[in-house]
């Protein structure tokens, strides 16, 4: 029920945003690029004890600004995701998985503040797809602490990623262009191991909290 809800409202807002432009006449287009810092963490039902993988992520940024208060940003991105498992009968053995994606959020972005210091918020749907993985483990072979588990051995399955983002940020106007420190918390409505009855999870998927700088340079202003 909270998932649904919360695509609804993502595309309220976004719906909303997109009316307004066509009704508006001032517009401001700017484009960028984006870099951060990803720690991530992947849900698996039957349940694993997983922490946050620490991973970078960074793209191209294109906004336009087509209300005093309500635009539209979109992101090309590469991103680092994933998961990693510490084991605490076993501190010396260690185990992670960073996947590799090329992402595309598309999001609302809603401002308010000065002409040089704005507060803001970017909402929307994200999609991805996974290019690449790697593992990293320390396990010494070890299977008689029930160390080895299914998601060792299991490649990636559902390569296509989706889900909602958001989260809040400031921008910095100079004369040299647009600074925007932002934090945002992705949530994955898809899985990335198959779901069915006779797989081995229910449920594996992934949430994301970053932070990141992007830099904007105004086009049409």
């Amino acid at each position: 029920m909270i998932q649904k809800t919360a695509i609804l409202i993502t595309f309220i807002l976004t719906g909303l945003s997109i009316c307004q432009a066509q009704n508006k006449f001032r517009k401001e287009l700017a484009v960028g690029a984006n870099l951060g810092v990803n720690f991530s963490s992947v849900s698996f039902y039957p349940k694993v004890k997983t922490s946050m993988l620490m991973g970078y992520a960074g793209g191209l940024t294109v906004r336009w600004n087509t209300e005093a208060n309500v635009g539209l940003q979109g992101e090309l991105n590469l991103s680092q995701q994933g998961w990693q498992e510490k084991f605490e009968e076993h501190p010396e053995y260690e185990y992670s998985r960073t996947i590799n994606y090329f992402e595309v959020p598309f999001l609302t972005h809603i401002y308010f503040g000065s002409k040089r210091v704005k507060v803001f918020v970017n909402l929307g749907p994200k999609v991805g797809f996974a290019l690449s993985e790697k593992t990293k483990e320390n396990l010494h072979g070890d299977e008689e602490a029930n160390i080895t588990n299914d998601q060792h051995n299991m490649p990636v399955e559902k390569k296509f990623d989706w889900g909602l983002c958001g989260g809040p940020g400031l921008e910095f106007r100079t004369g040299i262009g647009y600074f925007l420190l932002e934090g945002r918390y992705y949530y994955a409505l898809g899985d990335i191991y198959n779901s069915r009855k006779k797989d081995v999870f229910s449920k594996s998927a992934g949430q994301v909290i970053s932070v990141k700088l992007t830099y904007l340079l105004p086009v049409i202003k």
